[in-house]
């Protein structure tokens, strides 16, 4: 009997899911190893054995490609390298070059690479006339991408992998090789030339061609909040769309036909083109890809005339991803997508409407609400795990947004990508779909209002739709409502209790790259050292402090500024405009700034339990520089902690000189991120700590922390960890001592969390 395709794809999955959790990858040695018992398993003649083996065989393949990407990354990033690559960013503004250029990468040093690999590019000063699908020889110094690492944020080492795009760099020279620009490039210039100044030409230009490189942080956080961003993203909603103007299309030409000549080929085969040529309209990006290789599957099956169910459809779909592409399995985007059509099975097959419902114009909007409601519904752990939060209203605003977008929006601009030729025309249809937008977004303002944070505790309560579906459909709320009762009860008590193993408090150093922000946390309550860095785009606090926040459920209670560099409050700003009541305190004064008091030697006071003291400055001062640094000292009456922001060697021993016995504290938060200026020996014998924690970035311009300050910190035997290295670094408080943790090593150990590249690129 032949092995059944079904369970071959499981296999496939079950096989390549490890990727997800391995905390590292397997040896070449083992490689061949795993590969040697697939084949044996293989050749054993028995089914259960060659179902295993093939899950085996996916185990190598994944760890082949993972391990593969890796050891490139390495090789890669030890120098300069001479790349020739093609340019893959859509150039939509001449005047407003881009941050970063993506280029596809089909030669290093005069070898060839298979597969392709992308590289994000950073370059001063482009030519005035560059273009997506020009072909460059660049010299360039590359870097392997690294990620702050911290329990809540974006992910960006398991995206690089995920979209092999591990590597990013600066680009030192360029000679153009081949200056004509790519088909989707002069499509979307077109495009662009005959738009009218239209409202909402970044949303228009996401909906043709999925280039989402304008859409500004206001507009994507109305979209997320209010549940539809998923529709400004080129996926398989679009990609239907595109395949059903093809069906269209095909059957209307058929209506002209001999019945003889009516078949489902030419329909399919149209079909298959249209959405081919919206892929590549829009980039071909991974998710448009998946979303075509998934039409292609269907399309076969519909040709051979095979009866699946949706399940083995789905699990065909997802393995033959897999297969194609072993890295997806780090995509979020491929899990969100799979969950979607998921729960559309799962909702319509356990919760499906009455047989009165199922057909007639009037019971659309019956229909339409059953669809978006379960949608909503089985999608919210999802929303939650990815975007820390959901929004009731979410049903109300796709009700109104899905349609108008996917029959409205959508045909009007791809219409106008068509006719472009024709000015006139291409110009009037442009208007119409900034009108149709108009309509969409009018609306989504108040209901992105209803939006709730769920910290990382509660996600458990995320699941209930799927669970009230099963206890409905089994009836279990009629045959165990105490038992069910007492499940509930018994689930709300372990989200709020704290656990026998939970810490009496902790101290968390975030990691903001080189900056510093650390929240100390005590029954559900935190404060804040610190702030991290700002940029001209954004800042820590919106990029790393504000999810952490939203993840564990907190509000900040007081905010501590060390000093007035924007390292340090850079991050201000986006806190206070959530919690604008939250005061603030610092050695300096400065507008706009909500001040409780000032930081000054000699304030003591008890906040949860903590005793907290402030050992420097003596004295205010108008702009706090790097020894003006508000020194604070926590103790719990077992253990103390000094936090030290930026000062210096001259601040130290006047330190040492006031009170030396003050100084003692178990852990440490290293002076200036480790410079040279700071920690000298009699400083570090004054405090004496077991642990000494730094707040550094990898990539730092100052090459932070200095060797020689580490070397100290060892000889004198204090543990010292950074955050470059470790990411995010948790000390947890218990009665009988305390344990610090790092995101990068025990927090969550996984094998694309690694610092990966050359060990120390930054010295």
């Amino acid at each position: 009997m032949p092995l059944s395709i079904t369970a071959l794809a499981l296999a496939v999955i079950a096989g390549n899911l490890p990727l997800l959790f391995l905390p590292q990858l397997p040896t070449t040695g083992a490689l061949y190893l795993i590969l040697a018992a697939g084949a044996v398993l293989l050749l054993s003649g028995r089914r259960t054995a060659q179902y295993l083996a093939v899950g085996v065989l996916m185990l190598a393949w994944s760890g082949y490609h993972a391990r593969l990407l890796l050891v490139q990354t390495t090789a890669w990033s030890q120098g300069n390298q001479t790349l020739i690559a093609r340019l893959a960013t859509l150039n939509l503004s001449a005047d407003q070059p881009p941050e970063r250029l993506v280029a596809r990468v089909s030669h290093i040093n005069g070898r060839r690479v298979f597969p392709p690999v992308v590289v994000a590019l950073r370059w001063p000063s482009p030519p005035t006339r560059w273009c997506a699908g020009q072909q460059w020889r660049l010299r360039v110094a590359l870097q392997p991408v690294h990620g702050r690492m911290n329990e809540s944020g974006f992910d960006s080492q398991r995206w690089a992998m995920a979209n092999h795009q591990p590597l990013q760099g600066s680009v030192l020279r360029a000679r153009l090789l081949d200056d004509g620009c790519s088909l989707r490039q002069r499509w979307v210039q077109r495009a662009v030339n005959s738009m009218p100044q239209p409202r909402w030409r970044a949303l228009m230009l996401a909906l043709g061609f999925g280039t989402t490189q304008e859409i500004s942080d206001e507009d994507w956080q109305l979209l997320s909040r209010t549940g539809i961003a998923h529709l400004m993203a080129i996926s398989g909603l679009h990609i239907g769309l595109a395949a059903l103007f093809g069906w269209l299309v095909a059957r209307g030409a058929q209506f002209f036909w001999p019945a003889r000549a009516i078949g489902v080929g030419l329909p399919l085969l149209f079909c298959w083109l249209c959405a081919a040529g919206y892929v590549a309209l829009s980039g071909a990006n991974f998710p448009a890809q998946r979303g075509l290789l998934a039409l292609t599957l269907w399309s076969v099956v519909r040709l051979r005339g095979m009866t699946q169910s949706p399940w083995q459809i789905l699990s065909w779909c997802v393995a033959l991803i897999l297969i194609t592409d072993p890295l997806a399995v780090l995509s979020n985007s491929l899990w969100l997508s799979c969950t979607a059509v998921a729960a559309l099975i799962f909702f319509f097959q356990w919760a499906p409407l009455p047989d009165r419902c199922r057909r007639g114009w009037r019971w659309c909007g019956v229909r339409w609400l059953h669809l978006q409601g379960g949608m909503t519904l089985l999608l919210l752990p999802m929303q939650c795990l990815l975007f820390h939060g959901g929004n009731p209203l979410a049903l109300a605003a796709n009700m109104w947004a899905v349609p108008l977008v996917s029959f409205i929006t959508t045909p009007l601009i791809l219409t106008a990508i068509v006719t472009g030729g024709q000015r006139w025309l291409s110009a009037q249809l442009w208007r119409m779909a900034d009108l149709s937008l108009e309509w969409v977004m009018a609306p989504l303002g108040p209901l992105q209002q209803g939006w709730l944070t769920l910290p990382g505790q509660g996600l458990v309560f995320s699941a209930v739709g799927w669970l009230g579906i099963i206890i409905w459909r089994f009836g279990w709320w009629r045959r165990y409502p105490l038992t069910l009762g007492v499940l509930a009860v018994l689930m709300l008590l372990s989200v709020r209790s704290p656990g026998t193993n939970a810490p009496r408090w902790r101290l968390d150093m975030l990691d903001v790259g080189h900056g510093l922000a650390v929240s100390i946390e005590r029954d559900g309550k935190t404060l804040l050292y610190d702030t991290g860095a700002g940029w001209r785009t954004g800042d820590m606090g919106k990029a790393v402090i504000l999810p952490y926040l939203d993840w564990r459920g907190l509000t900040p209670g007081h905010i501590y500024l060390s000093h007035s560099h924007e390292d340090h409050i850079g991050g201000l700003a986006s806190v206070s405009r959530v919690w604008p009541e939250v005061p603030v305190s610092s050695p300096f004064r400065a507008p706009g700034h909500r001040f409780c008091l000032l930081c000054l030697r000699g304030q003591r006071w008890r906040w949860q339990g903590l005793h907290f003291e402030v050992l420097w400055p003596p004295e205010p001062v108008e702009s706090a520089g790097n020894n003006d640094s508000c020194v604070l000292r926590i103790d719990d009456g077992q253990f103390r902690v000094l936090l030290t922001g930026d000062i210096e060697a001259q601040t130290e021993r006047a330190l040492l000189r006031l009170d030396r016995r003050a100084l003692r504290a178990d852990v440490l938060q290293g002076p200036h991120h480790g410079s040279k200026t700071s920690s000298p020996a009699a400083f570090l014998r004054a405090v004496r700590p077991q642990v000494a924690l730094a707040s550094a970035g990898r990539y730092s311009p100052w090459r932070l922390p200095a060797e020689a300050v580490v070397k100290r910190y060892r000889r004198l035997g204090i543990r010292w960890q950074y955050t470059a290295v470790s990411g995010q670094l948790s000390v947890r408080f218990y009665p009988r001592g305390f344990d610090v943790f790092a995101y990068r090593g025990q927090i969550s150990r996984r094998w694309y969390h690694q610092w990966f590249g050359v060990a120390a690129l930054n010295r």
